[in-house]
C-alpha cells in the first residue's frame, strides 16, 4: 500500500524487533515481498493484446481459457513468481520435507552468504565514490 500511494522508499528490509535486529533470512523473505510490491508498481496493461478479445471469442461462455496460448504467455510474465515462496500442492511441498518459510529463506541466506561472488564496481563509479566520501569527511570535521 506504502508503493502504490507512491513513497519512494519502503523502510524495514530484512529488519525484526523494531529495527534492533537484521536478519539474512529476513532479507531474502522481504525481496520476495519487494518483488511483489514492484509488480504491483509497474500496473497492468491494458490494449488489444492484453484484452484478448479474440481469445475470449473462440473460447466462449464456460470454455477453457488455461489452454490457450495467450493465456500462458501472460500467466508467465504478470504474475509475480516468488524465489522462496512456495506455490505448489500441498503434496508436493510434503514431498520436499515440508520446509517452512524461515527454514528455506534460512538455507537460502546461508547459500548466498557462501557463494555469492559481487561483480566488482568499475573504475569510474569507485573513483566516484571516492570523492563523495572525501567531500563528506570535510563537512564532518567543520
Amino acid at each position: 500500500m506504502t508503493g502504490l500511494a507512491g513513497a519512494n522508499i519502503i523502510y524495514g528490509v530484512g529488519m525484526l524487533e523494531l529495527g534492533i535486529t537484521v536478519d539474512y533470512s529476513q532479507l531474502v523473505i522481504s525481496n520476495d515481498i519487494i518483488k511483489m510490491v514492484r509488480r504491483c508498481l509497474d500496473g497492468i496493461d491494458i490494449n488489444d493484446e492484453t484484452l484478448a478479445v479474440d481469445v475470449i471469442n473462440s473460447v466462449g461462455s464456460g470454455g477453457n481459457f488455461l489452454m490457450e496460448e495467450h493465456t500462458m504467455k501472460y500467466m508467465r510474465t504478470e504474475q509475480v513468481q516468488p524465489n522462496i515462496m512456495d506455490r505448489r500442492m500441498r503434496y508436493a511441498w510434503e514431498q520436499d520435507g515440508s520446509k517452512d518459510l524461515a527454514q528455506v529463506a534460512n538455507e537460502k541466506a546461508i547459500a548466498i552468504l557462501e557463494n555469492h561472488k559481487p561483480t566488482p564496481l568499475s573504475d569510474k563509479v569507485r573513483i566516484r565514490l571516492d570523492e563523495i566520501m572525501a567531500e563528506a569527511q570535510k563537512d564532518l570535521v567543520k
